[in-house]
């Protein structure tokens, strides 16, 4: 069992809390037994599960775990109530097949917002998320908690968008964006076989050259006095829209 903090594994586990890290090693760390039972439904690779012998580890991956003291287990926990097991799951090509419907996120830095985005793209039945530059890493611990799992479910990429709708409109994708301005109200749009959801910055929207890029610009009718939507519930929206 390790009970130090100093161990060098611990301090590996420990650093996987850097993206920087997690890019230069391939993997990332999860927390709680859903989380670590939907990688492996997903046929994900476990590395290693870290676990205090209280948490009750399954059968499948007593060979590859690790105890450690309650200690040593809350230094590497990024949960306010930590269930006493983890793991180091490496990351996974995904690849891309036959695609109708796909979400682009341009910018989106909250780590709950985007999580919660990829979680009702699961639910939703959507094909693929493509993250563009300067959206939050999905291997961020935050955002993997909000997916519930879902990051496992499905392909989630970080591509060049300006780059990206070329190639999807050549595959017969219509391109929507959600925002405010020049748009009209998304139940008044007809929705396609193909269909590439864009949705945007919290403060900032939609970059100017992402948005002349689309074929149409949709808005969802705001009947109170709030402002706007958060982003994750109008993507939300928009994407149940899309696959009724």
């Amino acid at each position: 069992m390790i009970t130090s903090v100093q161990n060098s594994k611990v301090k590996q586990w420990k650093k996987l809390g850097r993206r920087k890290e997690r890019e230069k090693t391939g993997t990332f760390f999860i927390e709680g037994h859903h989380l670590i039972d939907e990688a492996y439904k997903s046929n994900w690779k476990i590395v290693e599960v870290i676990a205090v012998k209280e948490a009750g580890v399954p059968e499948w991956c007593h060979q590859i775990t690790e105890y450690v003291s309650p200690e040593v287990f809350r230094h590497v926990s990024y949960t306010e109530t930590p269930q006493g097991i983890a793991a180091v799951v490496e990351m996974k090509k995904m690849d891309r097949s036959e695609e109708k419907s796909v979400l682009l996120v341009d910018a989106i830095q909250d780590p709950g917002n985007l999580g919660t985005i990829i979680r009702t793209a699961d639910a939703a039945g959507f094909d693929a998320v493509i993250l563009g530059e300067g959206t939050v890493d999905p291997y961020n611990n935050k955002v993997i908690r909000s997916t519930q799992g879902s990051i496992f479910h499905l392909p989630v990429f970080h591509i060049n968008i300006v780059h990206e709708i070329p190639k999807l409109k050549k595959q017969g994708f219509e391109v929507w964006a959600s925002a405010l301005n020049n748009a009209v109200s998304f139940e008044t749009v007809s929705v396609p076989e193909k269909t590439a959801l864009i949705v945007g910055n919290e403060g900032a929207g939609i970059q100017s050259e992402i948005l002349h890029l689309t074929d149409s610009t949709v808005h969802i009718p705001i009947y109170g006095k709030a402002e706007s939507l958060n982003v994750s519930v109008a993507a939300g929206i928009l994407m149940y829209y899309i696959r009724r």
